[in-house]
């Protein structure tokens, strides 16, 4: 039986009543989205024979000079004999220009560089170990100093610059005084040999003439006479 326009309102709105109350009561899932992890940490392994950062291990520092350094009394100096630790020493040049070492004794080292101090010990050794490796390291160098002494205006030690002439060196001691004899200047100088005695003429020096561009020596003496 068809139904009337007033029935199928009804119905309509019954079907809407109920459409709208389970979709009231149904609850739709949210999708949580979980907190970003930190990136996992990648450690590197060591390399292999690598030392750790704290190594109980010293090493003597070196320090700062010239090639063309040469040795002189009061340097500090560390001998390292290759895998031979009572060899190996700490030492001090002394007053006389000397070291003292096991098994070799006193060895001149004032006026060698360090390498040739190096290759003088390694032949001293060559007795009494096979085949020595020897290094030399200078851990605390001296002032270069050279003294003039005698007849000039401000005597003493003298701090010596690259290539100082005596000429230079003079002029830091103030020049010579009035009644200094100019052409009897001498320079004493320590060598492996012992002392020599080397002649100035300041008036020559002045003049461009004779030893003008002598150069001094950490230890030497410029003497002035009267």
């Amino acid at each position: 039986m068809p139904l009337t326009l007033c029935q199928r309102a009804f119905v309509i709105a019954a079907c809407g009543m109920a459409l709208a109350v389970g979709t009231s009561g149904a609850q739709t899932p949210r999708s949580v989205t979980p907190p970003p992890q930190p990136p996992p940490v990648s450690r590197q392994p060591s390399p292999e024979g690598s030392a750790p950062a704290s190594s109980d291990r010293t090493h003597a520092p070196q320090a700062t000079l010239p090639d063309d350094y040469k040795l002189q009394s009061g340097d500090k100096l560390r001998i390292e004999v290759y895998k031979d630790t009572q060899l190996s020493q700490s030492v001090q040049i002394r007053p006389d220009g000397k070291i003292t070492l096991p098994l070799v004794g006193d060895i001149a080292a004032t006026g060698l560089t360090p390498m040739a101090l190096r290759d003088r010990i390694a032949t001293s050794l060559k007795d009494y170990v096979n085949n020595p490796v020897v290094t030399v390291i200078v851990v605390e160098g001296t002032s270069p100093t050279a003294y003039i002494v005698g007849e000039v205006n401000h005597p003493g030690p003298v701090v010596l610059q690259a290539n100082m002439t005596v000429l230079q060196a003079l002029a830091v001691a103030g020049g010579l005084k009035d009644f200094a004899d100019a052409k009897n200047i001498r320079i004493l100088r320590k060598g492996i040999a012992g002392q020599e005695s080397i002649p100035f003429n300041y008036r020559d020096a002045i003049k461009g003439m004779g030893a003008s561009s002598v150069t001094l020596q950490p230890g030497d003496t410029v003497v002035v006479p009267d």
